[in-house]
């Protein structure tokens, strides 16, 4: 169990610098997409080439999964042209939205209702960003860019629920990120068009980034999250990831100094939401000890 434990905090720690290597990887977002998930998709393909429990799927299994793979791309994109636009801090409280969306979307898209508390938690993210946005005029584009990045993380996440029911969840993982780097792959080739001067080569030193980056941030984190989802509930897994921006932030403040360049305004709204995430951990604990008390 101590263990399991220690696998989903490295995941959760693992996931936090994914926000790290989308500033120090030089190429454009679109670019560094592309790479990363062809190296993922790669990796998986070789894990599943060797797996036992092997599956055909068929057209109509696979479309359903592409469609989340096309979401996915759209929110890596989004995610690091943020964070590429403004810094990386920015980037992943931008993230933070995607409570908010979900909040919103779930309840639409599963045909349920309106969860109250839900919402007002998530309106004090809203507030958190709203701070942000309104007196940090420095970074305005990469948070517009940021807040689509979070509304498309929600909806691929609300898509994947009910995917994970039916399939096997690597066979899952990597047909989305195959969709996402033969996606990319085109809109690069559709920019190199329309922008010829794009860089699309990696330098020696983005290489080395682009294959850590693909192999921890991707495939060993994702075998992290697996390994521990074994022994560890879901609702432990899910409080965990809250952890995530808090990490990317430390890590950010740590290697790219990016203390100086924010403003006070910055921390307030930063505290609207270590806020909002604190009350939804401690409220979905009491939840949890008041039904296995029953």
């Amino acid at each position: 169990m101590k263990k399991a434990y220690m696998f989903l905090h490295l995941a959760v720690l693992l996931a936090g610098f994914t926000g790290i290597f989308g500033k120090l990887i030089d190429l454009n977002q679109i670019v560094l997409v592309f790479y990363r998930t062809l190296l993922a998709s790669g990796m998986l393909g070789l894990i599943l080439l060797f797996s036992k429990n092997k599956r055909k799927y068929q057209l109509k299994d696979i479309l359903p999964i592409a469609a989340t793979g096309l979401v996915i791309t759209l929110h890596w994109i989004f995610f690091y042209g943020s964070i590429k636009e403004s810094n990386v801090s920015i980037g992943v409280v931008c993230f933070c939205l995607t409570g908010f969306f979900t909040s919103l979307l779930s309840p639409l898209i599963n045909k349920r209702k309106f969860d109250k508390y839900e919402l007002l938690l998530s309106l004090l993210v809203l507030l958190g960003i709203v701070l942000i946005f309104s007196f940090d005029t420095t970074y305005r584009y990469g948070i517009f860019l940021g807040i689509i990045s979070s509304f498309l993380a929600s909806l691929f996440t609300i898509l994947n629920e009910k995917l994970i029911d039916k399939y096997n969840v690597w066979d899952i993982n990597f047909y989305q990120i195959l969709t996402a780097t033969v996606f990319s792959g085109i809109l690069v080739l559709v920019f190199k068009q329309l922008q010829p001067s794009l860089i699309i080569v990696p330098t020696n030193m983005d290489w080395i980034n682009l294959i850590v980056f693909a192999f921890f941030c991707t495939v060993l984190m994702y075998t992290f999250m697996l390994m521990a989802q074994r022994y560890v509930p879901a609702f432990t897994i899910n409080l965990s990831f809250n952890l995530e921006p808090i990490y990317s932030i430390l890590l950010a403040i740590l290697i790219f100094h990016e203390n100086k360049s924010l403003s006070p305004t910055f921390y307030i709204g930063c505290g609207f939401i270590v806020l909002s995430i604190a009350i939804q951990m401690l409220t979905l604990a009491r939840r949890r000890n008041l039904a296995s008390s029953k």
